[in-house]
């Protein structure tokens, strides 16, 4: 069993000539020159490229003492932040930790609870959770470049009142910790006059390929998790991309094998999980590639699915609807749980033919005739072997998709690093609202 992350798009070269494929292959490695070189539109958010040989190691280490610290006085961490400000945290979290950390922490009074706030404006949401942190010490992480992003900024300041009741303006201070700009923005200048810990948002990394800069690590190493596996497994994957020819070079055949079906009409990508844990995983993908590509009129638009769950769902649609969909399918090697379907003498739900079978082994039988099924149904499937659920493989899936998808946009023609349409709704909410300067058109 492969220690790396692996790529196989063998159930999808039946729908793609040889000449298709030698076009595509072209056209990507034209554009991962473009971006190793920097020479391409958006190449001053090239940061991340280097992020995981070349990061701060003094904010590294403050990083883990604040999240020891936290850990330590609070029995719940809320994270606020909105898009890439959490969700490349909260998938790892959710992927990394058990599917009930955080009832699990409250029930052992160990580590701590984190719940995400400042992604929605929902009333409901915060009042939830406002009554579920209730007397229970707490911090905060916010995180936001500027400080005034609508959403995260109205739950920032629910919870820096509610910190300043419970522990007075210096106790509050204390507690909050603050993701942003190294020098500007109203949340920094709101941080410097506190005396907030504050961590910094680069200037040359992008919100959705923030996930390994302090915007993503805080949270996880606060979960407990080991964010120098998480960076090593990032490490070895860029060792490997950078080093790899296109045969051997798997986020270089992906981004190949997308774009040559997406010229043959397949304008929609399924990511396909069959691990709850994956779920944010999918949602931190779909913006990635969602913001990245989809601009100028074009893109391949990012769709997701659980899987068996969402067979029962959205199934159909996908066996025998519009055939303008491609699959890519993570499938987990080693799910690392022997548990087994048990035998039962009277069997009335006719299933001892799996008894002694491990659940695992029927989920993966489950994911491969759902991708024969597929296939048949006219739909290209690609599977990105992910070694298991731990830091190191999600390491290098980060940075896997986080350079296909750079290599990708540049090979559709758009800025894989500008997001100008993500303005366009703001200018009407602030019109709505009353904000002064805003006026609708």
């Amino acid at each position: 069993m492969s220690s790396k992350i692996v790529f196989d798009p063998h159930s999808s070269e039946a729908f793609l000539t040889k000449e298709e494929l030698e076009k595509a292959e072209k056209d990507v490695l034209a554009a991962s020159k473009v971006l190793l070189d920097k020479s391409g539109e958006g190449n001053d958010f090239l940061g991340w490229v280097d992020l995981p040989v070349d990061y701060d190691r003094e904010e590294f280490k403050r990083i883990k003492e604040a999240a020891a610290k936290i850990r330590h006085d609070s029995k719940v961490l809320v994270v606020i932040g909105i898009g890439g400000s959490y969700l490349g945290a909260k998938a790892a979290i959710e992927a990394l930790m058990p599917n009930f950390y955080n009832e699990t922490s409250a029930s052992t009074g160990e580590g701590c609870e984190i719940y995400f706030a400042g992604s929605s404006i929902s009333a409901r949401y915060l009042e939830n959770l406002v009554k579920l942190i209730g007397d229970r010490d707490f911090s905060v992480n916010v995180i936001s470049k500027s400080g005034t992003t609508t959403e995260p900024a109205i739950a920032f300041r629910i919870f820096r009142d509610m910190l300043e009741k419970k522990y007075g303006i210096d106790g509050a201070s204390k507690r909050i910790y603050a993701t942003t700009d190294r020098q500007k923005g109203a949340l920094k200048k709101l941080a410097d006059a506190n005396g907030y810990e504050t961590f910094v948002v680069p200037d040359d990394i992008g919100g959705r390929y923030s996930v390994l800069t302090a915007v993503g690590l805080l949270p996880i190493a606060a979960a407990g998790l080991d964010i120098d596996a998480l960076m090593e497994g990032a490490e070895d994957e860029r060792m490997q991309l950078m080093a790899a020819p296109f045969e051997e070079n798997d986020a270089l055949k992906y981004a190949a094998y997308r774009n040559a079906l997406y010229r043959k009409g397949k304008e929609v990508e399924i990511l396909a999980n069959y691990e709850p844990a994956l779920h944010y995983v999918s949602e931190w993908w779909k913006q990635l590639y969602g913001e990245s590509e989809g601009k100028d009129g074009k893109g391949i638009f990012p769709a997701s699915v659980d899987l068996t769950t969402d067979l029962h769902s959205m199934g159909q649609y996908i066996q025998d609807g519009n055939r303008i969909l491609m699959e890519t399918v993570i499938c987990v090697d080693d799910a690392r749980c022997d548990l087994k379907v048990g035998y039962d003498e009277n069997d009335l739900d006719g299933l001892n033919y799996l008894a002694g079978k491990t659940i695992d082994y029927v989920n993966k039988q489950a994911m491969t005739g759902t991708i024969m099924a597929h296939v048949d149904g006219a739909v290209p499937n690609m599977m990105i072997h992910l070694p298991a659920l731990d830091e190191h493989s999600l390491g290098q899936l980060f940075y896997f998709f986080e350079y296909a998808c750079g290599v990708s946009g540049y090979t559709l023609g758009v800025n894989p690093f500008n997001q100008p349409g993500v303005e366009s709704y703001k200018k009407n909410m602030f019109a709505l609202l009353g904000k002064p300067g805003y006026t609708l058109k």
